[in-house]
């Protein structure tokens, strides 16, 4: 199993979750977040005053799945967060060693 955590620009957060939809992803959670990578931020101009904006607004999308369904999700999010500008954000995976559903006690792969 895997844990896979995606930052996105917010405005993709539609689509990234009707793609991981189609593939059959069925949860996710969202964390509204931010950062910053290579941009460093930017300056903007408010009231004739610039100023500098450290760190922007992201969504921070998690997902668990198996370990078959790893390629399909990344696939899935790179295609649908992708506006080929810089800040597009990046996808972490990770290796999950267990999971447990609360509700019902079933673990591994069969709480997912």
């Amino acid at each position: 199993m895997k844990m896979i955590a995606a930052v996105i620009k917010p405005f993709k957060l539609d689509d990234v979750r009707e793609a991981l939809s189609e593939i059959g992803v069925q949860g996710m959670t969202v964390t509204e977040t931010k950062g910053f990578g290579r941009q460093k931020g930017h300056t903007e101009l408010y009231r004739g005053a610039e100023y500098v904006v450290d760190f922007l607004p992201k969504i921070k999308i998690e997902v668990a799945v198996s370990d078959d369904k790893v390629n399909d999700v990344i696939e899935a999010i790179t295609k649908s967060a992708n506006t080929g500008k810089i800040g597009d954000g990046k996808i972490f995976v990770s290796s999950l060693e267990q999971v447990v559903r609360i509700r019902t006690g079933e673990t591994g792969s069969e709480a997912l």
